[in-house]
């Protein structure tokens, strides 16, 4: 059962040396030691032109739209890892979220989100570790119907955090991100 159950891992940023995603990465390997199925995606490899309805209207959601939906369809959970910027999630991750949330024809209302398990978590330079960023990409996530777990883990100071390989220099935090992946696939495990 639990080879059929997957989940996909991203970070809301396309910068190649992101704190967000080595921290999406620690989370996933949680999942896979849970034995289920992770898929990591960066951002980077599906660039989008901002949401536009006029030029959805004229051309139909752009392949890349397509692509990160069919992810998100194919997979149960989510792993999000957001920077904060302004207080707020990431213009590339809101940008995603608005694109797949559009519908195909003969598909159902927000097909890329429904019946969901995801965990969120952040790093983030400042004191907070991007808390506030995640308060609003919880918000978003569960007006979609998108089931976001309780626990969620911030990261501060994150220029200080990381050892070379990626992995958290503090343990407890490794362990809590980790966690993360964990939960969502025990609670996949129970669901289905």
């Amino acid at each position: 059962m639990s080879s059929t159950l997957k989940i996909l891992a991203f970070a809301g940023s396309t910068r190649i040396d992101s704190y967000n995603k080595k921290l999406v990465k620690i989370a996933a390997g949680g999942a896979q030691a849970a034995e289920v199925e992770v898929t990591y995606l960066d951002l980077r490899d599906l660039p989008l032109p901002l949401f536009d309805e006029d030029l959805e209207a004229q051309e139909g959601l752009p392949a890349n739209a397509v692509a990160f939906k069919d992810l998100l369809i194919s997979h149960q959970g989510l792993l999000i890892a957001s920077p904060e910027y302004n207080g707020s999630l990431t213009g590339v991750l809101k940008n995603a979220i608005d694109w797949a949330s559009r519908p195909s024809p003969n598909e159902p209302p927000l097909a890329a989100f429904a019946d969901k398990v995801a965990a969120i978590m952040s790093a983030s330079p400042g004191g907070l570790g991007g808390l506030r960023g995640l308060s609003h990409l919880r918000n978003i996530l569960e007006s979609l119907g998108v089931l976001v777990l309780p626990h969620q883990v911030a990261v501060p100071k994150a220029y200080e955090a990381f050892n070379a390989d990626g992995s958290l220099k503090a343990p407890q935090k490794q362990e809590a991100i980790e966690k993360l992946g964990k939960n969502v696939a025990n609670i996949l495990l129970k669901l289905y």
